[in-house]
């Protein structure tokens, strides 16, 4: 329980953002229109994810995500939509609708990477 109260309470921590950022390597793909790009997390919190990417898409495009976080898991799908782009080749994602199985397996997978402080 613990671990999700400071997953929240990064806000004050870090600004904008209201959620914990993991640091965590996994395969993406994002869907983009009839485009489809192979991207690979930076990071990734309960509402988004960093991704580095061939190419970035343009800041407000919806993207249908697809993360595979584990071999032994199925993947994280849902809708997000670019926020950020960073440098030439790191989009931030928002995921704005995700639905509420996936929200929760998204969770169980990262609250056991939040470090205690």
């Amino acid at each position: 329980m613990l671990k999700l109260i400071r997953s929240t309470q990064g806000g004050m921590e870090y600004g904008r953002r209201r959620v914990r950022r993991v640091a965590f390597q996994s395969k993406v793909r994002l869907r983009y229109g009839a485009e489809e790009l192979e991207a690979e997390t930076v990071d990734l919190s309960l509402s988004g994810l960093l991704v580095k990417a061939g190419r970035t898409l343009p800041m407000g495009s919806l993207v249908h995500v697809r993360l595979d976080l584990s071999p032994r898991m199925k993947p994280i799908v849902g809708e997000g939509s670019v926020v950020r782009v960073l440098g030439g080749n790191q989009m931030g994602i928002q995921l704005d609708q995700l639905a509420v199985e996936e929200s929760e397996r998204l969770q169980e997978f990262l609250l056991p990477l939040i470090p205690n402080e």
